[in-house]
């Protein structure tokens, strides 16, 4: 049996499972989806947002990127928040890394990954922002760590600095922001950064006309 196969067949033993447990399942999730929650996750298969946080499809709206980053020029991402926010209507947004991330551990590092270059750059722009706390870590795996945390940091603000955030905070006064680190050694989520609706931000990145 081919790997691909493998996937087609477990699909099947699961979604009659789903049945048996509850017939009604997939009709109801076929005719609506009102989730509370966007996650913004990476990439990393050890890291399925369902799975770690036990909910079930159609609880939680997914977006997943290489470190789980919020860049401004990403239309992608901003397609899924704009969507997300706008007529899911979500009450939160959670940006959730994890420590070991392969993405992060790059771009500590001075070698050239080609494209991926372009994207792990905002990587490295973060640890520029925190180079003199980053460099004190003598601990080369506990500086990827504290690199992890600040990265999410970080991409919950980038997130906030979004006209599209900004714009439901004045009128709906949602969605509340979040930031996450994933532990693989443990299977538990940490937080370390929150931001409820209407945090004032650097004026700088506040739009005064909308």
């Amino acid at each position: 049996m081919k790997a691909y196969e493998k996937l087609l067949l477990e699909n099947k033993a699961w979604a009659a499972e789903v049945v048996q447990d509850d017939p009604d399942f997939f009709n109801r999730l076929a005719n609506i989806q009102t989730p509370e929650f966007l996650w913004i996750g990476c990439s990393d298969s050890r890291v399925p947002a369902n799975e770690i946080t036990n909910t079930q499809p159609g609880e939680i709206f997914v977006h997943r990127n290489v470190a789980n980053m919020v860049v401004h020029t990403d239309l992608n991402m901003l397609t899924v928040l704009e969507y997300a926010v706008n007529h899911l209507k979500v009450k939160h947004v959670i940006v959730c890394g994890h420590y070991g991330c392969g993405g992060v551990k790059a771009s500590m590092t001075q070698h050239n990954l080609g494209i991926i270059n372009k994207w792990l750059r905002n990587i490295k722009d973060v640890y520029r922002f925190h180079r003199e706390e980053l460099n004190n870590i003598s601990n080369e795996e506990e500086r990827a760590d504290r690199l992890v945390e600040l990265n999410v940091q970080e991409q919950v603000m980038n997130l906030a600095k979004t006209s599209i955030i900004q714009k439901a905070w004045k009128e709906n006064q949602r969605p509340h922001l979040h930031g996450w680190v994933y532990g693989l050694k443990d299977g538990l989520i940490k937080p370390v950064f929150e931001m409820e609706a209407g945090t004032h931000i650097d004026e700088l990145y506040e739009y005064d006309d909308l």
